[in-house]
């Protein structure tokens, strides 16, 4: 076949993957000659570019023949150039934890309109302060609202606990990872591993298979749901550790019904946002490529907007220090500069029903000097009372200002920026459901997901690309050698077994192969421990208890599936944009399956 007549070095590049499943593949068929679109899969909660960039550059960027003038406020009142695709250093090699990897094939030039979210898109908040604030806030409301022993006042958060793709079993009180076909591979109840046997006498002993949605279970897909989840794990371990000091009825259903309330309280009394508001620095990430994206993205001829759940007054704040350092109570007072990046903003979208054109809504104007808003019909400034006509901006204003909306739906969108087919929009988000699917399944919109926390996942993958290593490690290669010695071991076992019922055997003979049965046996039982522990040290240096967020053994997660079904294009933060050409032609690498990977082990 013609894949066997790729060099041993290719080969063992291919090793250093986790098998057989064709999303790892592609991650580690990348080499340091293979062009940056390849794909991988990526992962941190913080901002590196300040790790990877120097701070005493230029705050010049050339973008074309013209120079984005950008000013980054940082800790030392100094001003970081970032690195761009149009900057002179543009073009080059890009690091790993980078890159942008293609799902399905996507030309730039086909795009008119590049749309973002803001909270965990542009806004990428850090885990160590704002899940902290979270978690803290929604223990308060627990407490304090909802009648739960003062005790859970000196509780903590380990923020680097829960990840992204869990399930949470609201009536039994356990967390799952599943692969993509469903099946539960790690579980825990509370903060407890449950058993092999526990996992399938709960989720594989059933006629008819679980589909794990709700109202039962709770999917933890958006990386603001990791202090809630994280909370509901401590409560499960509580209620079974102290059943006095819960009260009677309350079940671990109800007991997650409260978290979301209190969850809930939080965001109604607006104690999470007013803290941000005050210090977004401690809060947000700095990210000093944002600005060259935008105006990357607005000079190669297309449209900017925003479509974000947060309303205007937090949204103006957020923006003000993401385009420019600005914040409500700092020395350096909010302002409109930052919407000279976008075409619209529309805020308050109440996303994902946003993405229904037949979803009833009405689209209102803001205004920006007093947050109040204005009637509009589909966008069209309306006669407000007293007045005798419509407030219109002057022409001149209009083509170059941009305007700020709550509510409406897609349908409007799609008018103000005068969308002709929706396969012209590429939509960037971080909520595979609130974001990518609906935007994707219903509109046809182009998707870009954004998974911070992959970058190093991906890093790792990477340093365990040598075959060297990973035969040092017991790693990937090893896993592959144990499993199959494992089902060689077992196919002889079940082979003597149905020779010694059926076949035509003397009394010495039953007896030898009862011998030779008992050490295979044997051989069998080392084999499974060696390779489950193998397998186990491995995802170990991933996350310490759930593994590789992309895989589950040897199966792609039910994250990574989701992923791969619904986003064109996934990376780590939404600036890498900025390190490509806004015309690229974004395409996926080759797959290979599991009988082409077989032959091409085989064959070396």
């Amino acid at each position: 076949m013609r894949i066997l007549k790729k060099p041993v070095s290719y080969c063992l590049s291919i090793f250093s993957v986790e098998f057989p499943a064709p999303f790892s593949f592609r991650v580690l068929r990348l080499s340091p000659g293979i062009p940056a679109r390849r794909r991988a899969i990526h992962t941190s909660g913080a901002n590196q570019m300040h790790a990877s960039y120097p701070m005493d550059r230029s705050p010049e960027a050339f973008v074309g023949e013209k120079a984005i003038e950008f000013e980054f406020m940082n800790s030392n009142n100094g001003v970081e150039k970032p690195y761009i695709w149009p900057s002179p250093e543009g073009g080059h090699k890009l690091d790993i934890g980078k890159q942008i990897f293609c799902n399905r094939s996507l030309n730039m030039k086909n795009i008119v309109a590049v749309g973002f979210d803001m909270d965990y898109t542009l806004a990428q908040y850090k885990p160590e302060t704002f899940e902290s604030l979270a978690y803290e806030g929604t223990i308060k409301k627990l407490v304090n609202n909802l009648g739960y022993p003062k005790e859970l006042l000196r509780w903590t958060f380990d923020w680097k606990y829960m990840v992204r793709g869990l399930v949470l079993d609201k009536k039994r009180g356990n967390i799952l990872k599943m692969d993509r076909h469903k099946y539960v591979k790690v579980a825990y109840h509370g903060f407890r591993e449950m058993s092999k046997e526990d996992k399938v006498g709960t989720y594989g002993s059933t006629l008819v298979r679980d589909a794990f949605d709700e109202p039962d279970y709770a999917l933890i897909d958006t990386l603001f749901s990791l202090a809630e989840a994280y909370l509901f794990a401590q409560l499960v371990d509580f209620k079974d550790n102290n059943p006095g000091k819960v009260p009677e009825g309350v079940d671990y259903a109800h007991m997650y019904r409260d978290v979301r309330a209190a969850v809930d309280l939080c965001h109604r009394d607006g104690s999470l946002k007013q803290m941000v508001a005050r210090d977004p620095k401690r809060y947000i990430n700095e990210d000093t490529a944002i600005v060259p994206m935008l105006k990357m993205l607005r000079d190669s001829g297309r449209s900017t907007f925003l479509v974000t759940n947060s309303l205007w007054d937090y949204t103006n704040i957020v923006m003000n220090f993401l385009c420019g350092g600005r914040t409500l109570y700092g020395s350096i007072p909010c302002n409109l500069v930052w919407l000279q990046y976008f075409d619209v903003v529309i805020t308050g979208s109440a996303k994902p029903g946003f993405f229904n054109e037949d979803k009833f809504a009405n689209l209102f104007e803001v205004d920006l000097e007093s947050g109040m808003l204005l009637n509009t019909d589909n966008g069209t400034p309306m006669s407000q009372v007293g007045t005798t006509s419509p407030i219109i901006p002057p022409v001149e204003e209009s083509n170059k200002r941009c305007r700020v909306f709550q509510g409406g739906n897609v349908g409007h969108l799609h008018k103000l920026l005068s969308i002709e087919s929706s396969s012209q929009v590429l939509y960037v988000g971080d909520h595979i459901y609130g974001d990518i699917l609906r935007s994707k399944k219903v509109l046809g919109w182009r998707t870009m997901l954004v998974v911070p926390e992959l970058e190093r996942e991906v890093e790792l993958l990477w340093e365990l690309r040598d075959m060297r290593k990973a035969m040092i490690n017991f790693d990937i290669l090893q896993l592959r050698l144990l499993r199959n010695e494992r089902d060689l071991i077992e196919d002889r076992i079940h082979h003597l077994k149905w020779y010694l019922k059926f076949g035509s055997t003397d009394d010495d003979e039953k007896r030898t192969i009862s011998s030779t049965l008992h050490e295979l046996a044997s051989q069998r039982d080392q084999v499974r421990l060696a390779h489950q522990l193998a397998q186990r040290e491995h995802h170990q240096k991933f996350h310490k208890v759930w593994g590789q967020l992309m895989k589950t053994g040897y199966q792609n997660s039910r994250f990574a599936h989701q992923v791969e079904r619904f986003a064109c294009l996934y990376t780590s933060q939404v600036s890498n944009l900025s390190l490509y050409s806004p015309d690229k032609y974004y395409r996926p690498s080759e797959d290979f399956m599991p009988h082409e990977f077989d032959i091409l082990l085989l064959g070396n």
